[in-house]
């Protein structure tokens, strides 16, 4: 069995304090004063928190998976390394296939000094194969100093650090085109019926309702992840993380039918079904908030970080483009989270330099005064976000602590749920292919993540 993160697995409790956490900020996320829209904060004191060495003539390279926006302002993380230590930092897009392209790397002896995986299970396997460098001394104070238990597990692969969560994401929201709402008098739904009701008014008021960026698979893992979570509950979530009970289990079936609610109405969804099909992530979202009184969408099921994609519209975060949390399918809203470690592949003084850094709250403030960025380093500054509406989703994860449920499919190893056009990614592309097909789906699921955990 893989290591899992003890920090939350196997808890009967759902995540209560996340939920009410998420609850609480979000009410605040739709006012239109200046806070909650507009500039962030100076993000407090501006000296360093920690000390690096300097590495004059010293080069690295970093990998992610960031495209766009988020290339861009992790790029001016980097470029604060270079500016204090005096390395030279190359960024090299890696693809959606992380795992392929890094091994890929490792195969031509030439992997990329340092890593930023978004899946637990990739890192899992590339700890046990002896590609993962452990944390050094520097690294880890401030690992120990600015993170939970439950993060640091995450990093750890049967005890030994080897990440740093740089980056996390809540993927329990519903951002929304507020124009497109005010029209059809639709308010914010709390629960599955009400969502899928509101979906029905917008359609009718000429806006097609749903936004989904179904070419991208792993964007439909997360839709079925909020609805599992919320009607399955916690225990059971765990378990089909793990596999230890069967995708052709009745809860499956049952979130798979009620996604079907949504997925089997084409007139729900933004282009229908082919349209869904044919839409990349970063297009559901600016497609939401892009052709003023017509837009080609009124929501999209999407993380945080999507706000730096609203970033590239005319929208503005807070007014024009508002968000509310995923609805409840069951008792609680889910609070389902995702983060991206950074790893190092070649242990060397500008490497461990660097997780020092990406560890620190002085790299976290870089990304958040930019904006479409959350961090789970709990002593940021929480005023360094970019808009108030980041400021409560970044305050609501923090006050969560360890009570939440990390991705299902980045749990798993990557030939299952981390890989384009195979496995659970493409398993649900088929599914919103053909919405009516649940038992097919379920079989076709079970089939893929038995191969993959090797049951």
């Amino acid at each position: 069995m893989r290591t899992r993160f003890d920090g939350t697995a196997g808890r009967a409790t759902t995540a209560l304090a996340a939920a009410a956490a998420l609850a609480l900020a979000l009410a605040g996320c739709g006012g239109g004063t200046k806070d909650d829209a507009g500039g962030g904060g100076k993000g407090g004191s501006t000296a360093p928190t920690v000390r690096l060495p300097r590495l004059s003539g010293q080069k690295l390279q970093v990998t992610a998976v960031w495209t766009g926006p988020e290339r861009e302002n992790f790029v001016k993380v980097l470029d604060e390394f270079e500016k204090r230590t005096g390395a030279q930092v190359d960024f090299v897009p890696s693809g959606d296939d992380m795992a392929g392209f890094i091994g890929s790397k490792i195969a031509g002896g030439g992997p990329p000094d340092i890593a930023m995986l978004q899946q637990v299970g990739v890192l899992n396997e590339f700890a046990q194969k002896g590609w993962l460098k452990p944390l050094g001394a520097t690294a880890k104070a401030q690992l120990a100093k600015n993170y939970t238990k439950g993060w640091r597990d995450l990093g750890a692969h049967k005890g030994t650090p080897y990440g740093v969560y740089f980056k996390a994401s809540n993927k329990s929201l519903v951002w929304y085109n507020a124009k497109a709402f005010g029209n059809a008098g639709v308010t914010e739904p709390k629960d599955w019926k009400g969502f899928l009701k509101a979906a029905q008014t917008l359609a009718e008021s000429g806006v097609e309702p749903v936004s989904v960026g179904g070419s991208d698979g792993w964007t439909l893992t997360d839709w079925f992840e909020n609805i599992y979570l919320s009607q399955a509950g916690p225990e059971k979530y765990d378990q089909l993380a793990r596999h230890e009970i069967k995708w052709t289990d009745p809860s499956v079936k049952q979130a798979l039918s009620t996604l079907g609610q949504l997925f089997g109405r084409k007139d729900l969804l933004a282009g229908g079904n082919s349209g869904a099909l044919a839409t990349d992530f970063p297009t559901s979202v600016t497609q939401t908030f892009s052709g003023g009184d017509a837009p080609k969408a009124a929501m999209v099921s999407s993380a945080d970080f999507a706000a730096a994609n609203i970033s590239q519209t005319k929208s503005r975060v807070g007014t024009d483009a508002k968000v509310f949390a995923f609805p409840a399918v069951g008792a609680k809203s889910p609070v389902v989270t995702g983060g991206d470690v950074a790893v190092a592949l070649k242990d060397s003084k500008a490497s461990q330099a660097l997780l020092t850094f990406l560890a620190s709250t002085d790299a976290a403030k870089i990304w958040a005064q930019a904006g479409g960025f959350i961090s789970p380093n709990k002593e940021l500054d929480q005023a360094a976000y970019a808009n108030g509406v980041m400021r409560k989703i970044a305050g609501a994860l923090i006050a969560a602590g360890d009570d939440f449920r990390f991705d299902m499919s980045d749990q798993a190893p990557a030939s299952f749920g981390g890989k384009p056009g195979q496995g659970e990614w493409k398993d649900l592309q088929d599914f919103l292919k053909n919405p009516k097909d649940v038992a097919g789906t379920q079989a076709q699921l079970e089939k893929d993540a038995a191969k993959s955990f090797g049951h």
